[in-house]
């Protein structure tokens, strides 16, 4: 990468470092240092050295020359003290800087990060700091919780030390979870209800249905015999339509959820949609969660922040027993969606998981298995697993959050999943 990609607003790459802040400097670059763009002579070559500085990290490698002063020295400081350390060891050099484990100065790196980067940038640092420094037992204070920019991440890490948590901490974490979980709820609820209403109406079919209702697609397959070629047209004598969605219960759908520490934003998520999901007339909503056990945690959906301190992040994974449970709970199966999220990393009976699966689709239930359920892109998964469900008709794939009502709406439908070209 030269200079002059830099200089033009190109990318910005980690510290030199090849890990660490490259998430939060990939998409924005450093912030504050992406200004200037098609700076020329003198004053384009000092912004690219000062953009190389401050990607590089100090010390004798970065070989810019260029010293921080201002607001650049204090974000480099800010860097320094979640990244350099990493690197001087790797570097064979001596420096001394890192966060340590003393709150007020933690605090106050919360505090400067927030001044000199934007959240989503932010989010990326907190989260390293808590994966590279050891950072997670400093979140069992209050003011530390009062401090951090909230997102799905932090609350996953936050329901880890749930148990550990002492009352002092619990009503603010609960206060942060709360506020992602609400964020969540405006981002997807009005789609996610939007898509499924439309589903559920098509998924009724009438034989009388007036004009706008009609399902062309179906009632020209079902009248194909009819084709008359000398007109090159079908007499639609049989009209087929879809239905209307009543008050009664339609559609069963039991949402079976991995909550072992790699799926936590999947159970995030999965919690929110669950509430979105059970506050529907139309549907009825179960929400399984499991480890090496099985919480059923349907009772609490109307409060996805009680779902979510009702799991416990960790553990082993047992989905044959998961299944078998939900299984258990089905009455119509014809009616009856069952998505099951997960990483597949099965530590229970794998033929027995697979012939539960086989059994509720033959039963006439609709399957789905979802590999993650987050942003975060391909997870780590059991790809024999995965393929031994794809045999069974059941593909396995991940699932943003925006593609998952979708995916429901297709089972409901009972037609092809929107699987990702990438699975």
């Amino acid at each position: 990468m030269s200079t002059d990609a830099i200089g033009s607003g190109a990318a910005t790459p980690s510290r030199g470092r090849g890990d660490g802040v490259t998430g939060a400097t990939g998409a924005t670059g450093v912030t504050g240092v992406t200004g200037v763009t098609g700076a020329t002579g003198a004053a384009g070559s000092d912004e690219r050295l000062r953009r190389w500085r401050l990607v590089l990290g100090g010390g004798s490698a970065d070989g810019t020359g260029h010293g921080p002063a201002g607001r650049d020295a204090a974000m480099d400081g800010a860097l320094t003290a979640l990244y350099g350390k990493g690197d001087a060891q790797r570097q064979g050099r001596d420096r001394s800087a890192g966060l340590g484990a003393s709150a007020p100065s933690v605090a106050r790196w919360l505090g400067d990060i927030r001044t000199y980067f934007p959240s989503s940038v932010v989010q990326v640092m907190q989260r390293d700091a808590i994966d590279r420094l050891g950072l997670s037992t400093l979140l069992l204070e209050p003011e530390m919780l009062e401090a951090v920019e909230a997102d799905v991440h932090l609350v996953g890490t936050l329901l880890s030390l749930n148990k550990a948590m002492p009352e002092t901490t619990r009503e603010t974490a609960r206060a942060v979870v709360r506020k992602v979980v609400e964020d969540l709820e405006k981002r997807l609820a009005t789609r996610t209800r939007a898509t499924l209403t439309g589903a559920l109406d098509r998924s009724a079919r009438v034989r009388r249905p007036r004009h706008h209702d009609i399902d062309w697609n179906r009632t020209i397959a079902a009248n194909l015999k009819h084709y008359l070629p000398e007109h090159r047209t079908v007499v639609p004598e049989r009209l087929i339509g879809y239905g209307r969605a009543s008050r009664s219960m339609k559609k069963e759908v039991i949402l079976c959820i991995d909550q072992s520490g790699s799926m936590a934003a999947s159970v995030v998520y999965a919690s929110v949609f669950g509430a979105v999901l059970a506050s529907m007339r139309s549907l009825a909503t179960r929400l399984v969660v499991f480890d090496t056990s099985v919480v059923d945690l349907t009772d609490q959906l109307d409060d996805p922040v009680d779902v979510l301190f009702g799991t416990r992040l960790g553990g082993g994974t047992d989905i044959n027993r998961a299944l078998a449970y939900c299984q258990s709970r089905i009455s119509r199966p014809a009616e009856t969606v069952v998505v099951l999220v997960s990483d597949l990393h099965e530590g229970g009976i794998r033929d027995e998981m697979l012939k539960r699966v086989a059994a509720m689709k033959a039963s006439g239930v609709q399957f789905v298995a979802l590999l993650a359920l987050s942003d975060e892109g391909a997870p780590v998964y059991d790809r024999d697993h995965a393929a031994a469900l794809a045999a069974l008709g059941t593909p396995a794939f991940a699932c943003t959050p925006d593609l998952f009502p979708e995916v429901m709406a297709a089972a409901i439908e009972k037609r092809p999943l929107p699987v990702p070209e990438t699975v």
